[in-house]
């Protein structure tokens, strides 16, 4: 009887065990993946930050303007801008800066 009860005892404690093992492996591998597509990503947003700080800053903008367009860009006054928005077979203009609301 005590023989049977320790063979079932080291039976339960193998299948625990080896469930217990399975369920870290899956989880081990779910945090690999989540760590290597968040790597994927930080290398992204590091590209896009260093492209957009690079190419947006006002020299920059102001070297393509000249190599690029030469005289075809004019500079134009930023409160003059119009929204067009179309809702259902009716077009709105609204100013697309308020001056108003924002001081």
């Amino acid at each position: 009887m005590r023989k049977l009860i320790l063979l079932l005892s080291i039976f339960f404690l193998l299948i625990f065990t080896t469930l217990t093992k399975n369920s870290t492996k899956n989880i081990e591998k779910q945090i690999y993946n989540t760590k290597e597509n968040l790597r994927i990503l930080e290398q992204k947003y590091e590209m896009v930050l260093l492209d957009f700080n690079y190419l947006s800053s006002p020299e920059k903008l102001m070297e393509y303007q000249a190599r690029y367009f030469e005289n075809e860009l004019k500079e134009i006054d930023i409160t003059n801008l119009k929204k067009l928005t179309v809702i259902g077979s009716e077009i709105q203009v609204k100013q697309f800066i308020d001056l108003k609301n924002e001081q």
